[in-house]
């Protein structure tokens, strides 16, 4: 029986964070984009097309379909109107004085009178009273501005009876006019208190009235009646435009304030990172040509020291041991060495030194009687750190475009020294002279070195080509003075 074949697996549903990751994307991408554009636009535009953007909102926010207007429809409670209330009746007029009676003796010129009696009439009786000078415009004026009264002048030399004459004609006349003020108050009263009965009636026939219309109301059960009513209103939900506008703006000056700045920093930080690459491509460009010429050297170097070897083994068997020898340390010490110059790891004198004094022997036995060497570095500097591979490359150019095509050989120095700070290492020959010798190059090896020392120290190493004074060329290399023991232990 076969066995059916396994169902395949569901597809996994995608994460919340892979769902969101496209509009993430999205909108980085429009930020950025965004925040280049402010970058590029000057800081005078940006405030005018601030400006624009609050107008544009301003107008906008009054426009449809931002505000509208609707009629609508309301159902509003049918009331019965409420009495008003009725108005405060207005006060009695106050009873009206009494008439005073004033008898005044004629004015003697237009100065006013200096002399004279006052008699006054009223309720309390009459009253006679000489007039004082200083009273009579306080009298002129009392009598203008007196509201009711009998005023009556008497001519000069007026006899008692035409006196009680006038008195008594005044006297009726007062009392005449005081019964008529009074029969007018009446009238008046009479006339308010009939007024206020009538809309006191009127109110509570309008109380009856609207009891009645209410009680209807209730019996046909229309209490709560309504009655529909169109209204027209204006919408507006576009206010926050305004607002909206302002914190865009804000937003929109800090983003220009901080992303030039980022921008900057991105800049200088792939200019960084692209001359660093260029550099370290460059090293690596020139640790492989002093590899290439190296592994050049090294193979034809090899060769000739074995068929030497195989020469003296059957010719003088002592000095054959002693190139064998060499010839080991010198592969024993420059196979790590090799190895470290293509990682670019710093190295001491020390160990140079293990390469550079196995090959001179092995040259010395080579060229015999032809070659004598020299060291000149003290024991302290030794630690000094130097570009690896760098003297034995001096050496060989100097052996092989100096020395060697000489038939009387030479002699050759290696010298180091401490110069102003720093370390300077000269490797010094006795030959033919640079660029003299038949078998002299296109100077690459020195153009690697120069390179070499740039990228490694910059402006602070130098590589100097001089004639030397006992004849042949002197290469010095200064470079600045530093001790591995003291850049590990720091």
């Amino acid at each position: 029986m076969s066995t059916p074949p396994p169902s395949p697996a569901a597809p996994r549903p995608p994460t919340p964070r892979e769902r969101f990751d496209p509009y993430l994307q999205a909108f980085l991408r429009a930020y950025h984009r965004y925040a280049s554009w402010l970058v590029s636009i000057s800081w005078k535009r940006f405030f005018v097309l601030s400006v624009l953007l609050l107008v544009l909102a301003a107008i906008t926010q009054s426009l449809p379909p931002f505000s509208y207007k609707i009629t609508e429809e309301v159902d509003e409670p049918i009331e019965l109107p409420r009495l008003p209330e009725l108005p405060k009746p207005p006060e009695p007029p106050k009873p009206p004085k009494e008439p005073v009676i004033k008898i005044e003796k004629p004015q003697p010129g237009a100065g006013g009178a200096k002399e004279g009696v006052d008699i006054s009439i009223d309720e309390r009786g009459i009253r006679i009273r000489p007039r004082k000078p200083a009273d009579a415009a306080s009298g002129a004026a009392s009598a203008a501005g007196a509201d009711t009264g009998v005023t009556l002048r008497l001519p000069n030399g007026a006899t008692k009876e035409v006196v009680q004459e006038a008195i008594a004609d005044a006297h009726q006349a007062v009392q005449d006019a005081a019964e008529a003020q009074r029969e007018a108050q009446k009238a008046a009263t009479e006339a308010q208190r009939d007024a206020e009965q009538a809309a006191r009636e009127a109110q509570e026939a309008a109380r009856t009235a609207i009891e009645e219309a209410r009680k209807a109301l209730k019996e046909a059960g229309l209490s709560g009646a309504t009655r529909k009513v169109k209204r027209e209103r204006t919408v507006h939900w576009g206010d926050f435009l305004v607002n909206l506008a302002f914190l865009w703006i804000i937003a929109s000056i800090a983003i220009k304030a901080t992303y030039k700045g980022r921008i900057q920093a991105e800049v200088k930080a792939a200019q960084a990172t692209e001359t660093a690459e260029a550099e370290s491509l460059k090293r690596q460009v020139v640790e492989a040509r002093m590899a290439a010429m190296q592994a050049q050297i090294e193979p034809h170097f090899l060769f000739n020291t074995l068929a030497s070897i195989d020469h003296l083994i059957e010719t003088d068997p002592k000095r054959a041991s002693v190139m064998q020898k060499n010839l080991i340390a010198l592969l024993r010490a420059s196979m790590p060495t090799m190895r470290e110059a293509n990682d670019g790891g710093p190295r001491d004198l020390g160990r140079e030194l293990q390469v550079i004094r196995p090959y001179l022997e092995i040259l010395k036995v080579r060229m015999e009687e032809r070659l004598t060497t020299e060291i000149e570095i003290p024991e302290g500097l030794y630690s000094a750190e130097f570009p690896s591979m760098m003297i034995q490359t001096l050496v060989e150019n100097a052996i092989k475009h100096g020395l060697e095509p000489k038939p009387e050989g030479g002699s050759l120095k290696v010298k180091a020294e401490i110069v102003h700070g720093k370390l300077a290492l000269s490797v010094a020959d006795t030959g033919l002279g640079f660029g003299k010798a038949a078998t002299a190059g296109t100077g690459v090896g020195l153009a690697n070195i120069r390179e070499r020392l740039q990228l490694l120290y910059g402006n602070k190493a130098t590589l100097a080509v001089t004639e030397n004074p006992a004849g042949g060329t002197v290469v010095t290399v200064t470079v600045p003075y530093k001790s591995l023991e003291e850049g590990a232990s720091a």
